[in-house]
């Protein structure tokens, strides 16, 4: 189907089977991820005695590969096809959570498997978010973009609606360990369901005399030398590197000043989803009534809901930490599913992964360094005081959008503008 015909069948994706079967997949792999993310450090905490600084570098080791290999990575998925590196790294991971069951069911399970199944995690993610976020403009069209990233994230929000919930009931009546089978599962389905996508993606045609290290070049120039996707690297890499504080502590605030148990930690964690369920249904209104830039400034300003956090205490307090997630959940996935779908249409497509790669090298790869700070920071000043300074520094992210000229924009400018047309890299 032409772009043209596309635009003109409203919610044509209803009727895609190939972008269902991405949809569908990725949607139980979210669910699964919810319960790893819940259930690690519950493991590590609770079953192994991890402290904070412990936790926090368990945290930083599932985002680290983003910093290591995460520029590389754009330039070899731009050389390959991209479906078959999603169901490689679909199937790595599968292997690498199922051994944390295994190791538990015959006694020897120990923290250090448990840095080394969050980074070979991390690491696999790399590759195949880099590849579908590339994958998805060649499978459904440039005119359907915000509508099918809007679908991907509502179901991931979802997942985080029901993912914590589940993790927290699993985890309570199985243990944290075996709740891990449950996300090694669904990278199972996930996998099946990208091999059944019917559609294939053109021929690649690429000079034998291309350089790895060229070729990220490239990828960085476009990003940096465009200032409205300088200015959204800069305020999502901010926001990343101070929410990674907050992550990197909040289950052992939660667990050893607050109090709660896992299920209601779960109950907590959901508040979020429902937020960011609530963003991805409404990100395309707002972006109609406001322009999509202004949804933009609009959605990362929500996320300065993150302040409600550090107020949390036992019984009714608990409800400040809620309606934190919930804003942050809420404000994230309009602020995303925008920037993300204007670097879809902006990007050639010959340089998709290495632009969404720079992008996520930038972005992702503060996180490990937020992680690694919140457990010391935690472990110096105590965990309340953390959560302050996290919260905080998210807030200010906005500013690098209001210093740049998208301040003063209704909508993202086309490709041309700005002088990004003459700044692209060759490709």
């Amino acid at each position: 189907m032409s772009d043209r015909a596309a635009r003109r069948e409203k919610g044509a994706l209803r009727r895609h089977r190939d972008f269902n079967l991405l949809w569908g997949g990725e949607s139980v792999s979210e669910l699964g991820s919810q319960v790893s993310m819940l259930a690690l450090p519950i493991v590590a905490v609770a079953s192994l005695g991890a402290t904070a600084f412990e936790v926090g570098v368990l945290t930083a080791l599932s985002t680290a590969a983003f910093l290591l290999v995460g520029l590389p990575a754009g330039a070899i998925v731009d050389r390959l096809a991209r479906r078959p590196v999603m169901i490689v790294a679909d199937l790595v991971r599968l292997a690498a959570l199922a051994s944390v069951p295994a190791a538990y069911l015959a006694g020897a399970l120990v923290l250090a498997q448990l840095y080394a199944v969050a980074f070979v995690v991390g690491l696999l993610t790399v590759f195949f978010d880099v590849a579908y976020q590339s994958y998805l403009p060649s499978l459904v069209g440039t005119a359907h973009l915000v509508e099918g990233n809007a679908k991907l994230a509502g179901t991931a929000q979802v997942a985080q609606v029901a993912g914590p919930s589940l993790a927290g009931g699993l985890v309570q009546a199985i243990g944290g360990a075996l709740a891990v089978s449950v996300d090694a599962a669904s990278y199972g389905v996930s996998a099946l369901a990208v091999m059944l996508i019917g559609a294939r993606e053109p021929a690649k045609v690429r000079g034998a005399d291309r350089r790895l290290w060229r070729e990220v070049g490239e990828g960085l120039r476009f990003v940096f030398g465009h200032p409205v996707l300088r200015a959204v690297a800069a305020t999502t890499a901010t926001a990343n590197l101070f929410s990674s504080m907050i992550v990197a502590v909040e289950v052992v605030f939660l667990v050893r000043v607050v109090h709660v148990s896992p299920g209601v930690i779960g109950l907590l964690f959901a508040a979020g989803g429902v937020g960011g369920v609530l963003g991805a249904v409404t990100a395309r209104r707002i972006s109609a009534r406001l322009g999509a830039s202004r949804a933009t400034i609009a959605g990362i300003l929500v996320t300065s809901g993150t302040l409600l956090l550090p107020l949390t205490t036992p019984g009714l307090g608990e409800t400040f930490f809620a309606a934190g997630s919930f804003l942050f959940g809420l404000g994230s996935v309009v602020y995303n599913v925008n920037q993300v779908s204007f670097r879809q249409r902006l990007c050639p497509p010959g340089l998709l992964g290495r632009m969404n790669a720079t992008m996520r090298f930038v972005v992702w790869g503060v996180m490990p360094i937020g992680a690694l700070g919140g457990g010391g920071i935690a472990t110096a000043l105590g965990l309340r005081p953390t959560l302050w300074l996290g919260a905080a520094g998210s807030t200010l992210s906005v500013v690098w959008l209001l210093v740049s000229p998208l301040r003063s924009a209704r909508d993202f400018p086309a490709g041309e503008a700005w002088g990004a047309g003459e700044r692209r890299a060759p490709v």
